[in-house]
C-alpha cells in the first residue's frame, strides 16, 4: 500500500444547472474527501457560480456558452446526456495530473468508508474502472430529522422479492424501490487511449468495462427528491427527458405486467393528478417511521453523514 503522499490521485468532472449553494455543497464536499480536481461544467450563464468557484486551486470552472461549444467544433447538444458526454471527453482530456475521473450528478455525493485514494489504490492494475453503487436519500418528515438512505440488494431476485414487500402498490414497477438509477456511477483510470465515458458505464476501444471492480467501500448518496417541493418541481423535466423518460426500460418486461416509471408515473398523474403522484411519494421517498422500520428489517436502511453546511464553511468561508 503506498503511503498517503503517494497515493493515487482523483477528481471528478460534473455538468451542472443548480443553485450556487448547491453546487458549492458539492465542491465543498468532495474536496473535504481528498478530491485534487473538480472539473465543473456549468450548463448555464451562472457567472455568480464561476466567480466563487475559480477562485479555488483545485477547481476548474467551465461556462458551457456559444465561445465553449464553438471551441469544440460543434453545436450545443440538446440533450442533457450528450452535453453530459461531451463535457465529461473534454475533462478527460483535462485530467494529467489525475489518476482517476469519477462522473457524477450534482445531486450525488461520494460517501468513502476509508480514504477513496486507498481504495484506487488496492485495485489491480488491468481495472480501468470501478463501479460506485448509489444509495437513495429519504427526504426527512422535518427540519431535524437525522438523513436516512435506502440501499438494495444486488442480488436481481432478493432485490425483487424486497421490494415487492416494501412497497406492495408500486414494487413490482420499481428497480430496488429507487426512482433513479441502481447502476451506479464508474471511476475509471486517466491517460486510457479511446476510452469513451457514457453515463453509468465506460468503454475502450469498443470493450465496455474492462477490468471493473465493485468499489464496495464507497456508496453513491443520491439525492433524487430531498422534498415533496423538489420532487413535484422536476417531476415533468423528469418525465419528458430526465430519469422517467420514456424510452428507459421497466423493471420487469412488459409481457409480465412491467410498466416503465414514464408509464406509471403518467397514469398516476393523468386518473389521480398531484395527489396521485404525493401518495407514491409518501410512500416510497419519505422518512416516515413505518418506511424507516421497514427498510430496517429489511436490512436496507441506511445512515449517511453529509455535513455539507462545514465543508462549504471551509472550503468557501466567503460566501
Amino acid at each position: 500500500m503506498p503511503d498517503a503522499d503517494h497515493l493515487p490521485r482523483w477528481g471528478i468532472v460534473s455538468t451542472i444547472k443548480a443553485p450556487v449553494d448547491t453546487i458549492c455543497a458539492f465542491a465543498a464536499h468532495h474536496l473535504e474527501l481528498g478530491a485534487h480536481r473538480l472539473f465543473l461544467y456549468l450548463d448555464d450563464d451562472n457567472q455568480a457560480a464561476f466567480r466563487i468557484l475559480k477562485t479555488h486551486p483545485k477547481i476548474r470552472p467551465v461556462l458551457t456558452d456559444a465561445t465553449y461549444w464553438q471551441s469544440l467544433g460543434m453545436k450545443r447538444r440538446a440533450k442533457h446526456q450528450s452535453r453530459q458526454f461531451e463535457n465529461a471527453r473534454h475533462a478527460y482530456g483535462r485530467a494529467s495530473d489525475l489518476d482517476w475521473l469519477a462522473h457524477i450528478d450534482v445531486d450525488e455525493f461520494l460517501l468513502p468508508a476509508r480514504p477513496l485514494g486507498a481504495q484506487l489504490a488496492d485495485l489491480p492494475q488491468d481495472c480501468l474502472c470501478a463501479r460506485i453503487r448509489p444509495i437513495e436519500a429519504l427526504a426527512p418528515q422535518d427540519p431535524g430529522q437525522p438523513l436516512f438512505a435506502k440501499a438494495f440488494a444486488l442480488d436481481r431476485a432478493t432485490r425483487n422479492r424486497q421490494t415487492e414487500a416494501l412497497y406492495p402498490d408500486y414494487g413490482a414497477h420499481l428497480n430496488g424501490g429507487f426512482l433513479s438509477h441502481v447502476a451506479g456511477k464508474m471511476i475509471y483510470r486517466t491517460g486510457v487511449p479511446d476510452l469513451k465515458v457514457n453515463i453509468h458505464n465506460i468503454t475502450v476501444s469498443e470493450v465496455q468495462n474492462p477490468g471493473q471492480q465493485e468499489l464496495t467501500d464507497t456508496d453513491l448518496l443520491h439525492c433524487h427528491a430531498k422534498s415533496w417541493a423538489d420532487f413535484i418541481a422536476a417531476f415533468h423535466y423528469r418525465l419528458d427527458k430526465g430519469s422517467y423518460r420514456s424510452e428507459l426500460k421497466p423493471n420487469r418486461p412488459a409481457d409480465q405486467g412491467g410498466l416503465t416509471l414514464h408509464e406509471l408515473f403518467g397514469t398516476l398523474h393523468a386518473t389521480e393528478g398531484e395527489t396521485g403522484l404525493r401518495r407514491f411519494y409518501d410512500q416510497v421517498c419519505s422518512a416516515t417511521p413505518a418506511h424507516l422500520a421497514a427498510l430496517e428489517a429489511q436490512g436496507l436502511l441506511r445512515r449517511p453523514v453529509l455535513d455539507l453546511p462545514g465543508a462549504v464553511a471551509r472550503h468557501f468561508p466567503a460566501t
